[in-house]
């Protein structure tokens, strides 16, 4: 960049310096004559500075030591003779510094110095070159180092002409050439001095400046290779904390168990934070578990007052009976399939008036009577009515005919009216036997004539139980007796039962295999309430003497029947079991919460003494919410079981809220 030109020392005018490659590429080049211009400087050059003449010499150019090519055209050219004028300026120069002269008056070479003299450095980044002082009388090499900037001109003892030498034409002809790295080779050793000269003093740098060359780079082997020379093989990658310790020359933690713990403590805590984020967030917003109401314990059964009831059960035999809406009231016998004898039209008429049901007056479509009704109406071991071809009678009427004089041949005409045949008529009677859960009861036949047709007291009272809610059956079955327009007078088998209080029917059966059976009905009003007092009594045979057709055997069965009724009857009771504002059970979230409900009114419910009624607390018409306030109606305190069971309603006894957070949180479930 610049080039400094030092001044003529006694008179002599200064002689370029060589470049390290110029030399080389330049020997043998003269300078130009005394009197001829000088060349301009490179092209790069920009100014040239002309320091003053010492005692009226003209300082003589220098070439520049960063000139590669230039030095090299021009290694042997020759400064101009004192007193002509000087070369004009290079055109990109701003200082040039010239090299001193040796004992003989002639510029010591750039790239070569004299044995026993310091060798400058070669080096990329030289810009200026500093001059060293004599040792021993010789004019030490110049340090060309990285670092120098400026080399200080030394002051000539006497110039002469005053005039500046002019510039070669290697100076005005130079370009610019890199400068060569000190990687490549080695730089060659300076030229001796020529002899006979003796040396010119040179002065000290007016800033001497001393750097240390770097050592070169050590040979390290390839990757993964083997060591060369003996170099130990490289290590391999620090660890991330033991390179951060290199950098800031703090060594690394040592481990220890508690700073491990820290560690992964650091590590997973974020992500359980996060997780338990999420987990409540999931508890939180997920849908609530229905409510629903459990009674307390203490309101779950009542037990009556007084002396325990006790049944009046038929000797032999089975027996069951129940208090529709209140309870059962127990079974006797052992509990076996038997013959049902004409009982068993109980079921044909539930499947005709299921299939083909009526209201309360309402009489139904028209029967016509076919050609084997009216031969069985002539038949003499069985009960019949008389029937005959081509008559038309109402399904209400040949209803009657079925229940009141338990016609066996009405039985079959109405099968083959609703089903075609009789045995399919008979498959319709077994799938509603299993409907209503009749397990031990199977049907041969519409009319109970087979002996094949059989069941039991409790089968016969879940039917009872059943058929009894038709107002229809319930009308035909409590009458002793009717007459049927068209048609005969009809008598019923249990009119001497049904003339009794309180007495309803239901139908009565006998056969010698069957014996005497009756499946019967009874009412009792208690507490402003009418209640149904249902029962079934079987195989009930009489072993005091003949018994033609199971009549005596029929006598039986209704007596003992009738003090099973007389006895329920005048037992039955009933009492206030809960009263209005009583706690009788909660509201339950799901979560864990609990909200006490309270009966709306009082709850009676019938019984006998001794008997312990049941109570549930259920649903009402609309479900139990989440929230409501208090007085909020949300259920129904029920005792007892069926259609005659005692309802109340109940409601909050305070405000009813959804679950807490925490409840929420802590759901499992």
């Amino acid at each position: 960049m610049f080039r400094a030109v030092r001044p003529e020392a006694d008179g002599g005018a200064e002689t370029p310096a060589k470049d390290a490659k110029g030399a080389d590429d330049a020997k043998g080049a003269k300078a130009p004559a005394k009197g001829e211009d000088v060349p301009a400087d490179r092209a790069t050059s920009v100014f040239r500075t002309v320091r003053p003449e010492a005692d009226g010499a003209a300082e003589a150019p220098a070439k520049g030591a960063d000139d590669a090519k230039g030095a090299d055209d021009a290694k042997a050219a020759k400064a101009p003779a004192k007193g002509e004028d000087a070369p004009a300026d290079q055109a990109t120069a701003v200082f040039r510094a010239v090299r001193p002269k040796g004992d003989d008056g002639s510029e010591a070479k750039g790239a070569e110095a004299a044995k026993g003299e310091d060798t400058p450095a070669d080096r990329a980044t030289a810009v200026f070159g500093a001059v060293s002082p004599k040792k021993n009388g010789k004019a030490a090499a110049s340090v060309d180092q990285p670092t120098e900037l400026l080399k200080a001109p030394e002051a000539e003892p006497g110039g002469k002409g005053g005039k500046t030498p002019a510039e070669s034409d290697s100076e005005r002809t130079s370009q610019f050439v890199p400068l060569k790295s000190l990687d490549g080779a080695p730089a060659k050793p300076e030229k001796q001095e020529k002899p006979g000269k003796p040396e010119k003093a040179a002065k000290a740098p007016a800033i001497p400046v001393s750097v240390t060359p770097p050592a070169p780079p050590k040979a390290q082997p390839p990757k993964g290779g083997p060591a060369v020379d003996g170099a130990a093989a490289p290590a391999q990658p620090a660890a991330p904390l033991d390179l951060l310790a290199q950098l800031t020359n703090t060594p690394p933690p040592p481990e220890t168990p508690a700073r491990n713990a820290m560690r992964r403590v650091k590590i997973y805590a974020p992500l359980v934070v996060l997780l338990l984020i999420v987990f409540c967030a999931v508890q939180a917003f997920r849908p609530l578990p229905d409510t629903k109401l459990s009674i307390a314990s203490a309101k779950a059964t009542f037990t009556f007052e007084g002396q325990k009831f006790d049944m009046p059960w038929p000797g032999e035999g089975q027996a069951a009976a129940m208090v529709q809406g209140v309870g059962s009231l127990g079974t006797y016998g052992e509990e076996k399939p038997v013959p049902t004898a004409s009982v068993a039209k109980v079921m044909t008429a539930y499947v005709i008036l299921k299939n083909h049901p009526l209201q309360k007056g309402d009489k139904g479509p028209d029967i016509e009577v076919d050609a084997e009704a009216e031969q069985e109406a002539k038949s003499q071991d069985e009960s019949r009515v008389p029937l005959t071809k081509g008559e038309k009678f109402s399904e209400y009427d040949m209803l009657q005919m079925l229940l009141i004089p338990s016609g066996n041949n009405a039985a079959r005409l109405l099968a083959r009216w609703d089903a075609k045949t009789r045995d399919a008529f008979v498959a319709k009677m077994n799938d509603a036997a299993k409907e209503l859960g009749m397990s031990k009861t199977t049907y041969t036949d519409p009319s109970g004539f087979d002996k094949t047709t059989v069941s039991t007291a409790v089968d016969q009272l879940k039917l009872a139980e059943a058929v009894m809610k038709n107002e229809v059956f319930r009308e035909i079955v409590a009458k002793p007796n009717a007459d049927v327009p068209g048609g005969p007078h009809l008598n019923n088998n249990n009119d001497t039962l049904l003339l009794k209080v309180g007495v309803l029917g239901i139908k009565t059966g006998s056969s010698t295999p069957a014996g005497g059976t009756l499946m019967w009905a009874a009412k009792r009003t208690v507490g402003g309430k009418e209640h149904m007092i249902l029962g079934a009594t079987m195989d009930q045979h009489f072993k005091g003497g003949p018994d033609p057709n199971a009549e005596n055997s029929l006598l039986m069965v209704k007596n003992v029947s009738y003090k099973m009724i007389k006895a329920v009857q005048d037992s039955l009771t009933s009492v206030t079991i809960v009263k209005k504002g009583d706690v009788v059970g909660y509201v339950e979230d799901g979560l864990g919460g609990k909200t006490p409900v309270v009966a709306t009114k009082d709850l009676t419910g019938a019984g006998w003494p001794g008997m312990a009624a049941k109570l549930t607390l259920g649903k009402g018409a609309k479900p139990v919410p989440h929230e409501a306030k208090a007085g909020t109606e949300v259920g129904e305190l029920t005792v007892g079981s069926g259609t005659g069971a005692m309802k109340v309603p109940v409601a909050l006894q305070k405000n009813l809220v959804e679950p807490s957070f925490g409840a929420k949180l802590t759901r499992l479930g």
